[in-house]
């Protein structure tokens, strides 16, 4: 009987000891969470390089507006069959280079041949009629004058006679178009230049308008630029842009020769050519971007890659109180300053401190601290960083 009773002491004393194991494992699980927690609440400090931000200051912006389009050639120009029959002799092809005048092709001239002889042995026949006609008023006139025939007899040769005159000037202006269709037939370039395309074959049956090969004069290439209607107001004739060339290293100086008088339908567009002054080694419809000078403009500005847009209303990061603050701000006229691209805005305070854009983006109210290599000491923002480079990173305190 004893032996049970500390059997069951012995029981007791064990469930009482393992809850006593649990409770006390349980509160050591919930204070190392209660510990993460609080570590995962510390707010992290960004740390900045002096190159990682810039104030914002009124600068003199060299006005730019962004243009692109694709090379043309002032002068081309489709030779095109003028008259029906089979071409010959067409022996130019892409690339070759052709001269003002040249023969490039020929239209089998059988045909017209026989349309000009046909015209002039009609011309003569009308020419004998007029000697028939002459000869019959001169002999009525003389009868007339002698009187034996009546005066409108002498009339009526006289009408005949004016009759297979015209008929001779006809026949004449026969001769002529025959000739102009005979000569039709032998194609030349009009202007001089390179054959960009061959639409057709010798040995090929033609129409009137057939196109046979395109000619361009790569010695003036000009950008067809598309302007938005906005911009387009600012654009003047004779404005000086630079632009690059796809697949050329050099940048090449262009000026506004000519501006479209009227939008295009739809898009409300407007066209302007730009005359490149060296078209060396360059190519009709290649693609060219580059920007056009508009004039200068003094306002605050910060680097347009600071702008960010990742929001529904464009924003700059800055530093104030040692802390990420988001600015909404208004784009303006954009320019170089510096060999880089500057834009004016609205919204911020003059000599703010602004985040560039190769940080990213950072949450609002983040601590910021400066590198001690900082120009102007441990933990406050540099008077007047350097333009680029630098980095970032995340440290906790």
């Amino acid at each position: 009987m004893k032996r049970w009773r500390w059997f069951l002491v012995a029981f007791l004393v064990a469930v009482v000891a393992i809850g006593a194991w649990r409770v006390l494992s349980a509160r050591r699980v919930q204070q190392v969470a209660q510990s993460a927690a609080v570590a995962q609440r510390v707010e992290p400090v960004v740390e900045l390089a002096a190159t990682d931000v810039v104030r914002a200051e009124t600068r003199e912006l060299q006005r730019g507006l962004p243009v692109s389009g694709s090379l043309k050639a002032v002068n081309s120009a489709f030779v095109k069959a003028r008259t029906p029959g089979e071409l010959q002799g067409l022996t130019v092809r892409e690339g070759d280079t052709v001269r003002a005048g040249q023969v490039v092709a020929k239209v089998d001239p059988v045909e017209a041949q026989a349309r000009v002889k046909q015209a002039q042995e009609q011309a003569d026949a009308a020419r004998a009629q007029i000697e028939i006609a002459e000869r019959q008023w001169s002999n009525n006139k003389a009868l007339v004058d002698q009187g034996f025939i009546s005066k409108s007899a002498l009339d009526t040769s006289l009408n005949n006679l004016n009759a297979a005159q015209a008929n001779h000037k006809a026949a004449l202006a026969a001769v002529d178009v025959a000739r102009k269709a005979l000569e039709d037939t032998v194609l030349r370039a009009p202007i001089g230049g390179v054959v960009a395309q061959r639409l057709a074959q010798p040995g090929e049956r033609v129409s009137v308008d057939t196109r046979v090969i395109e000619i361009v004069d790569l010695g003036r290439l000009e950008l067809e630029a598309t302007l938005g209607a906005a911009d387009s107001v600012d654009v003047r004739v004779g404005q000086e842009a630079l632009v690059q060339v796809e697949g050329s290293p050099r940048a090449i100086a262009a000026r506004v020769a000519r501006i479209n008088p009227s939008a295009q339908a739809g898009s409300r567009s407007v066209l302007a050519y730009l005359a490149l002054a060296d078209t060396t080694g360059l190519r009709q419809g290649l693609f060219a971007q580059g920007t056009l000078a508009l004039g200068h403009a003094l306002a605050l500005a910060v680097p347009l890659e600071a702008v960010r847009t990742d929001k529904p209303s464009p924003y700059v990061q800055v530093v104030e109180g040692g802390k990420v603050a988001h600015k909404a701000v208004e784009p303006g006229a954009r320019g170089e300053a510096n060999k880089e691209t500057w834009v004016a805005v609205t919204g911020v305070q003059p000599a703010a401190v602004v985040i560039r854009g190769h940080v990213g983006a950072l949450q609002e109210g983040t601590k910021v601290r400066f590198t001690p290599d900082s120009p102007s000491g441990s933990g406050a923002p540099p008077p007047q960083p350097s333009p680029r480079g630098g980095g970032s990173k995340a440290t906790s305190p």
